[in-house]
């Protein structure tokens, strides 16, 4: 089954990070997305960028409506993904427990599956 394990972060915790810091800690990662790919269980990872150069996109009866990033209202922020076949629900849990990230921001496990169930 795929999982994909969403890296939600503080909007504001990369600009209190120094460039050192945020090396690191996307090294940490980097290992982490090794291990997974050597264990045979990662399917696609990606590190996102800040807000900062994001859009939102909605269309109502038609009409396209873009706001531009960053935005204000946000609190948090997708900082990355990592998509995995797992056996169950519980390995991709323990996956997301496994992630460094989980140390500095919050890892959302979601099943990845039709949007009506």
């Amino acid at each position: 089954m795929a999982y994909l394990l969403l890296v939600v972060e503080p909007v504001e915790q990369r600009g209190q990070r120094t460039q050192e810091e945020g090396r690191e800690a996307y090294r940490k990662m980097g290992e982490f997305a090794e291990g997974l790919k050597a264990r045979g269980v990662l399917r696609a990872v990606e590190s996102l960028t800040s807000q900062k150069d994001a859009a939102r996109v909605t269309s109502v009866d038609g009409d396209a409506r873009v706001i531009d990033g960053p935005f204000a209202e946000a609190k948090e922020m997708i900082g990355g993904f990592f998509l995995l076949d797992c056996e169950t629900h519980a390995q991709a849990v323990a996956i997301a427990a496994e992630c460094p990230a989980a140390k500095w921001c919050t890892i959302e496990v979601r099943k990845v599956g039709p949007c009506y169930l």
